[in-house]
C-alpha cells in the first residue's frame, strides 16, 4: 500500500453529494490542515533523524580508522623516553654498559609503544561500540515514532471511511424513500384525475 504524503492530503478533493448536507467543509479543511501539518513535522523529524544517523555513521567510520593511526603517534613518546637516560649515562661511561642501556631504552620504548597501541585500539573499539549503540537507538526511535504516527493516521482514515459508508447508506435509503414517496404522489394524482373525469363521461 502506498503511503500518503502531506501533498496527497492537502490536494484531496471530496465529491459533493445531492439531496443531503454533508460534512461542514470548513471543518474538513481545518482537519486536513492539521493532518498536513502533522505529516510535515513527521517528515522534518525523519529527515533530522536521518542526518543524525549519517553523522553517527561518519563518526563510526572515523573511529574505525583511528587504531591505524595510533602507531604513528608512538614516535612522539620515544624521544621523551630517550631524553631522560641520555643525561645519566654520560658521567659514567663504561665500554660494556652502553649496549645494555641502549637495549633497555629500546625495550622501554617498545613497551610504551605497545601500550599506546593497545590503548588506542581499546578506545577505538569503545567509540565504535558507542556509535553503533547510538545509531541503533536513533533508528529504533525513528521507526517507533513512524509506526505510531502511521497507526494513528490509519485509525483516523478507517474512521472517516466508516462515516463515509454510513453516509452512502443514508443517501441510498433516502433516495429509495424519496422515490417511493414521489411515486405514491404520482399515483394519487393519477387516481384523482381519473376519478374527477369520470362524471363528465
Amino acid at each position: 500500500m502506498t503511503l500518503l504524503t502531506a501533498d496527497d492530503v492537502l490536494n484531496k478533493k471530496f465529491q459533493a453529494t445531492k439531496f443531503r448536507e454533508g460534512y461542514e467543509q470548513d471543518e474538513v479543511d481545518e482537519f486536513l490542515d492539521e493532518v498536513v501539518e502533522a505529516m510535515r513535522q513527521l517528515e522534518a523529524e525523519n529527515a533530522d533523524l536521518k542526518a543524525k544517523l549519517e553523522a553517527a555513521n561518519a563518526r563510526l567510520a572515523d573511529a574505525s580508522d583511528a587504531p591505524h593511526e595510533a602507531p604513528a603517534q608512538a614516535p612522539v613518546v620515544e624521544p621523551a623516553v630517550q631524553a631522560a637516560p641520555v643525561v645519566t649515562p654520560e658521567p659514567a661511561v663504561a665500554g660494556g654498559e652502553e649496549p645494555v642501556a641502549a637495549s633497555g631504552m629500546l625495550e622501554l620504548a617498545q613497551r610504551l609503544h605497545d601500550e599506546h597501541v593497545a590503548n588506542g585500539k581499546a578506545e577505538g573499539e569503545r567509540i565504535v561500540a558507542e556509535a553503533r549503540t547510538t545509531g541503533e537507538q536513533i533508528v529504533r526511535e525513528a521507526e517507533d515514532q513512524r509506526n505510531r504516527t502511521l497507526a494513528q493516521l490509519e485509525k483516523e482514515r478507517s474512521g472517516l471511511e466508516h462515516k463515509i459508508d454510513e453516509l452512502r447508506r443514508f443517501e441510498s435509503d433516502y433516495r429509495t424513500r424519496l422515490k417511493s414517496y414521489l411515486q405514491g404522489l404520482l399515483t394519487n394524482v393519477e387516481d384523482g384525475v381519473g376519478s374527477g373525469s369520470s362524471p363528465s363521461l
